[in-house]
């Protein structure tokens, strides 16, 4: 069995997938509303921000989560961005199961409890 060949089928299995089907339908309607589009992309923007800060150890204040958490909130009162998030949600479940299945299926190598 080739690890390689796998992760290929695995890629190819969740391009398929209902979820991305989802999330590739949403992002064309919030595409084609430009205030969406403009408010989804300016808050994905400073959602990168944070993120890169926080790599590098500079955590935000309070009050710049608590703002994003409220933009956020606003966000999903349009339909269309609610309907990608909700997608956007259920395609990361599905990567953390996989995630969680790979590294149980190594536990043995570090002692974890499969090897008990």
């Amino acid at each position: 069995m080739n690890v390689h060949d796998k992760a290929n089928e695995l890629a190819k299995a969740l391009k398929e997938s209902e979820e991305v089907q989802e999330i590739t339908a949403a992002m064309k309607l919030v595409d084609a509303d430009p205030d969406s589009k403009r408010m989804l992309e300016d808050f994905r923007r400073r959602q990168n921000e944070i993120q890169q800060r926080m790599m590098s150890g500079d955590m935000p204040a309070q009050e710049e989560m608590e703002q994003m958490e409220k933009s956020f909130e606003v966000l999903s009162l349009n339909l269309n961005i609610r309907r990608l998030f909700e997608a956007e949600r259920r395609l990361s479940v599905i990567i953390e199961d996989v995630n969680k299945i790979i590294m149980e299926s190594l536990q043995h190598l570090y002692g974890g409890p499969a090897n008990q």
